[in-house]
């Protein structure tokens, strides 16, 4: 009996089939069968078994730990202990992807066929045949519904990540949107912080102009005070000089009461010289 299988498969089926495969091969080796006997493990066996077979699969495809991760529902330090074998579920079905890729598969097979026709007993002891055969039923049956919930589960998460995608596209469009008016924005921005840096280079211009004008200006200022005590002074020198005029006036009009008595006086003078004269003239021709 020969079954061909994907080692390193590319297609969703093909990740299902080795994926299964590595479950079910997993699960009916001899030495498992033996680790899932007591019941309260069984179901975490099997969980464990089925999350490493579905990761290994979906790292022989090439996926990333966070992809592989966010398919199954787990964790990536879970998913990277199983591909590791850090895990013992991870290190059993590792072992059995080995197996298969030696060529043993047809072994697995023959196994698995010989516990279905009832030939368990030519694997393990008798007296463990008839519990294992009960186990081996139970854990088929629980196999089966661990691989629908496994493929519902998938299936709602292909779907709830389809919706993520759409959504993450509305809103990637809806960024995109605000990315271009941002642009716009700054854009905008842009040429009024140009205008702004225009203006401020203006307005240091004109500070500087209005600095020297100041330093001008209290130059001016100080002229103009020095002024206004020249100014004060020459008002003082005014009034001091009205006054000497005033003075001036009045010693003038005195000197001119003073000449025109003087002129009176010479012309006294100048009479009594003449009364002299002829008194003289009179007096001499009278003593001739």
């Amino acid at each position: 009996m020969s079954v061909e299988v994907p080692l390193n498969p590319i297609t969703r089926s093909e990740i299902h089939q080795l994926e299964s495969l590595l479950l079910f091969a997993t699960l009916f080796r001899p030495e498992v069968i033996e680790l899932i006997k007591d019941p309260a493990e069984r179901l975490t066996w099997v969980d464990s078994l089925a999350v490493a077979a579905g990761a290994i699969a979906r790292e022989k495809a090439g996926m990333t730990v966070s992809e592989i991760a966010r398919e199954l529902g787990r964790t990536e330090a879970t998913i990277r202990k199983h591909l590791k074998g850090e895990s013992k579920a991870g290190q059993l079905v590792r072992e059995t992807y080995e197996l298969i890729k030696q060529g043993k598969l047809d072994e697995l097979i023959k196994t698995i066929e010989m516990i279905e026709k009832g030939g368990l007993k030519e694997v393990v002891a008798k007296e463990e045949y008839e519990k294992l055969l009960q186990e081996y039923e139970r854990l088929k049956q629980e196999f089966e519904e661990i691989k629908a919930k496994l493929e519902a589960a998938e299936l709602e998460s292909l779907e709830k990540a389809k919706k993520e995608i759409e959504e993450l596209k509305s809103k990637l469009e809806k960024l995109e949107g605000e990315k271009k008016e941002l642009e716009k924005e700054l854009k905008e921005y842009k040429v009024k912080l140009m205008e702004y840096e225009a203006k401020a280079k203006r307005a240091e211009e004109l500070e500087a102009k209005l600095k020297e004008l100041e330093e001008k200006a209290k130059a001016v200022e100080e002229v103009e005070t020095k002024i206004r005590e020249y100014e004060e002074k020459v008002k003082e020198c005014e009034e001091k000089l009205k006054e000497k005029n005033a003075r001036i006036e009045e010693l003038e009009a005195k000197l001119r009461e003073y000449e025109n008595k003087v002129k009176s006086l010479e012309e006294e003078v100048s009479k009594l010289k003449d009364g002299i004269r002829k008194a003289k003239e009179l007096l001499d021709s009278l003593l001739a």
